[in-house]
């Protein structure tokens, strides 16, 4: 194993994650506003665009050959952490 390439490698991988990190936050304050457009809890899961939603990462993971499991369970994640986020803080009805 060559520890300077795969430190650099974690170096690259860390750099990543704190663009990822800032991603999540702006992420993260779009569904805040969007929480805020809500009138009924109700409308917190859209399973309709949910489906479409990995329908489509599914194709552009094969398209640019990133393996679809991944990033479905990524997408899965990110968007149950949505749900679970406007959940916990919607305050109407």
């Amino acid at each position: 194993m060559n520890k300077k390439k795969l430190q650099v490698a974690r170096s690259n991988i860390d750099k990543l994650d704190k663009e990822i990190l800032y991603l999540i936050k702006k992420r993260t304050s779009i569904v805040k506003y969007m929480l805020n457009l809500k009138e009924f809890k109700k409308q917190i899961v859209d399973h309709k665009r949910i489906k479409k939603l990995l329908k489509d990462i599914k194709k552009k993971s094969v398209h640019h050959s990133i393996d679809p499991k991944i990033t479905d369970r990524i997408w899965r994640a990110i968007i149950g952490s949505s749900i679970d986020y406007e959940k916990r803080n919607f305050k109407k009805r």
